[in-house]
């Protein structure tokens, strides 16, 4: 089989292939790595997660069949990674078995038998649009506020006179959760959720502590109300928000 020359793909481009059957793995490895990628394998959710935690890797293509945890909690355990994408496959090729996959969080879903030269098509498919949300991310990574501007990548607010507010990691989070859904009321329970995710062992009343912290910075004199108080339900980012 003739291979495409291994610059049509970035050499850092990693792909991990999580399926319980070796065969397979070898044979979707030798493909990959022909083409410029750089693959390594996992037969289980376990050894991914390992792999996941040692280093970084752009995209899955991972099995729903295996034995202990299938390809479907992975994926949606996995599902609010932006940086990974998951190209599932499968033996169960019916509509619902692939709106299922791609609703619990797959980017794609190729059932099997396959070809390696359409997985390689669906996984440079997903990369590409994988950059480009990561190139919008990057380029809309300012949220605009009333004269404040929250920049998500540096991690710094600036107040209306351009001055570097100085913010706790917490802090941070919390104005970040708050930014992104303006307008609303969030209860405790959801700005932990969103702040520090749901494996945070806080209590709802550091996030009371937080927001009089994050008033204290942003209030002024002249400066409107930015976080309001909703009685017996949480807080509200009253401000219009914009991006850029």
């Amino acid at each position: 089989m003739q291979t495409e020359p291994a610059s049509l793909a970035d050499e850092k481009t990693t792909i991990l292939i999580v399926d319980d059957d070796a065969s397979l793995r070898q044979l979707i490895r030798d493909f990959l790595t022909g083409h410029g990628y750089a693959v390594v394998e996992a037969g289980g959710g376990k050894e991914m997660r390992e792999i996941l935690d040692a280093q970084p890797v752009d995209a899955l293509v991972l099995d729903v069949m295996m034995p202990g945890e299938d390809g479907l909690s992975i994926a949606r355990s996995l599902s609010t990674r932006r940086d990974l994408s998951i190209v599932m496959v499968s033996a169960l090729g019916s509509e619902t078995d692939r709106i299922i996959g791609l609703e619990v969080g797959a980017d794609d879903y190729l059932p099997k038998p396959f070809s390696p030269r359409e997985l390689l098509a669906r996984l440079r498919a997903v990369l590409r649009r994988q950059q480009a949300a990561a190139d919008d991310e990057a380029v809309r990574s300012r949220y605009i506020f009333q004269g404040w501007t929250l920049d998500v990548v540096r991690q710094v607010l600036r107040d209306p006179a351009n001055v570097v507010i100085g913010l706790s990691q917490g802090e941070f989070s919390l104005l970040r959760a708050l930014v992104e859904r303006p307008q609303r009321v969030l209860t405790r329970d959801q700005l932990l959720e969103y702040a520090r995710g749901r494996e945070s062992d806080a209590f709802d009343r550091a996030i009371d502590t937080q927001i009089s912290r994050l008033r204290r910075k942003l209030g002024s004199r002249d400066q409107a109300e930015l976080i309001r108080t909703v009685r017996n339900e949480g807080y509200m980012f009253l401000p219009k928000v914009s991006r850029k």
